[in-house]
């Protein structure tokens, strides 16, 4: 049994650091518009930070007409392209060659009579089939949510350490609603427009909020009658930011605005839904046998030392 606790906990340590310099959530975008003659017109946007070539799109019985050399615009390299596929392309196929498991691919059709498809091509993944019937609503964004929660490592970090210093059932589930409500009132806010806050900035308190996190860690403080969902609440605001950012950086499906930003929410929560059990279970089997009387030092250790590397990296960044 020591030998399987501690193989779990270079598992974790692996795991943590791995993802520690890896590439934010920035998924390739397909955007396609039905023109009146059944051809297409639109943009690949290929995030500028990704490992290798863009990926190869390849669209079954349609024949691509112009791609223009791609140029960077923001985050991405676009290229506008146009193609001729005689009739419309539900029922077809479009398949990408050469994503990987950091980029994914966001496809959004665009059809004259106003219906809308959207999906989410994987490298597990990565063939297409535009269904007959369309969905009117944006699920896309759904999966979207839970790969960014599951990709943020910060976030999820947080979420670990919330573990450690909430007692009973009852007061974990205020604190992670508090948390929750919290971040999806900022990302709508923001998403909306109606608050406005660099990127930039956010990232650095993020990385300031897993610093306290760490500081109650160590000090084992336990909340039991007290309101720790308050001081989740207020950080569950910051976060929101954070989600936004990643939104935004993705894009939005305006005309389906409010349905993009609740896909994308309701897959977060989904996301922290996942990883609970499992960050629970680590912690009772790692308090139970290897760091029965130093876990809490060492979780602290962790949370701490990653919140303080983002939070230098993010300010040189800044200035």
């Amino acid at each position: 049994m020591s030998n399987l606790i501690k193989s779990l906990t270079l598992l974790i340590v692996c795991l943590f650091l791995g993802n520690l310099f890896s590439h934010e959530m920035n998924p390739a975008r397909l955007l396609l518009e039905e023109q009146e003659d059944s051809s297409y017109a639109g943009n690949w946007m290929f995030p500028s930070n990704a490992v290798g070539l863009p990926a190869e799109i390849i669209f079954s019985d349609c024949e691509e007409e112009e791609r223009n050399l791609p140029k960077i615009e923001g985050k991405y390299l676009v290229s506008e392209l146009s193609m001729s596929c005689g009739d419309s392309i539900k029922g077809k196929e479009i398949s990408l060659k050469g994503l990987s498991r950091i980029t994914d691919a966001l496809i959004s059709v665009t059809f004259k009579d106003g219906t809308k498809f959207e999906g989410l091509a994987t490298v597990n993944n990565s063939k297409i089939v535009v269904p007959q019937e369309v969905s009117i609503y944006p699920t896309g964004y759904f999966w979207l949510g839970v790969e960014h929660l599951l990709s943020g490592i910060d976030h999820m970090l947080f979420i670990f350490g919330l573990l450690f210093i909430v007692s009973g059932t009852a007061n974990l589930f205020k604190t992670i609603t508090a948390f929750t409500i919290a971040h999806s009132i900022t990302l709508g806010l923001s998403v909306l427009d109606i608050i406005k806050v660099p990127q930039a900035s956010t990232e650095a308190f993020i990385a300031l909020t897993l610093i306290y996190l760490a500081l109650e860690v160590s000090e084992k403080h336990r909340y039991e009658s007290t309101t720790p969902w308050v001081v989740a609440f207020g950080f569950g605001l910051l976060h929101g930011l954070g989600f936004a950012g990643a939104l935004n950086d993705i894009g939005v499906n305006n005309d389906d605005l409010l349905f993009s930003l609740f896909f994308f929410n309701v897959g977060i929560e989904v996301g922290q839904l996942l990883v609970l059990p499992l960050f629970g279970l680590i912690i009772w089997l790692l308090s139970r046998n290897l760091l029965k009387n130093g876990i809490n030092q060492y979780a602290s250790y962790l949370i701490g030392g990653l919140g303080s590397f983002w939070l230098i990296e993010r300010v040189l960044k800044i200035i």
